[in-house]
């Protein structure tokens, strides 16, 4: 508990018990519970396929030019200070990343995977940090729905505008990474057996289906 009208700072981040995931906003601490199973898997392949072709060399030949990093403090103001799932820079506006804690540039992409903690503040409070501070792209993924949501910034405004929303059968090409097509259902774990989807979405490749009757 903080003293009356002292707002928190990175320092505050800093005490928290190792292994706590803390993130400031608005000068309060908030420390979420651990994510799901699934939340995890949804972060890794999403680091995985938009970071292959635009973070590093996978061998296909991708365009390059980003920095694609997970879970790294991003530091908006003293008392706004996040940790996305994972965070986009251009490679000209953050040249080196790699020893710095926190990060003060503020990123060209974040994506934050919803589950039922945080979709609040990823919908509501987080959305109007990240406009409020010139986020140029802000995905959101939720595993439950199987859904993808892509927004972009208009600068002038600083209102968020869609890009495109994507369901579990979406092949698309989604900014700011349009230079390469996903496959949104590989976004989300495989259906279990007999579980329903949407009318007209079809189950991801390898994934059981529910016996014909």
């Amino acid at each position: 508990m903080h003293a009356a009208n002292r707002l928190a700072t990175y320092e505050d981040l800093l005490a928290l018990p190792e292994g706590t995931r803390g993130e400031v906003i608005a000068g309060v601490v908030v420390a979420p519970p651990s994510p799901l199973p699934k939340h995890g898997r949804a972060q890794g392949v999403v680091g995985r396929i938009i970071g292959g072709p635009f973070d590093y060399d996978d061998g296909r030949g991708g365009p390059g030019g980003w920095w694609i990093l997970p879970e790294v403090d991003v530091r908006f103001t003293r008392h706004d200070i996040v940790k996305p799932d994972l965070s986009g820079w251009r490679r000209e506006r953050l040249v080196e990343p790699w020893e710095v804690r926190p990060i003060d540039v503020v990123p060209d992409w974040v994506c934050e995977i919803l589950s039922p903690s945080n979709a609040a503040d990823d919908r509501v409070r987080k959305r109007r940090l990240y406009a409020e501070h010139g986020v140029a792209f802000y995905w959101l993924l939720d595993p439950g729905a199987r859904t993808l949501e892509a927004l972009r910034l208009d600068p002038a405004s600083k209102a968020w505008i869609e890009v495109g929303s994507y369901d579990d059968a979406s092949l698309a090409r989604v900014a700011p990474f349009e230079a390469v097509e996903i496959e949104v259902t590989r976004f989300f774990p495989p259906l279990a057996p007999g579980a329903e989807l949407a009318p007209g979405v079809e189950p991801e490749p390898g994934a059981a289906r529910e016996p014909e009757r």
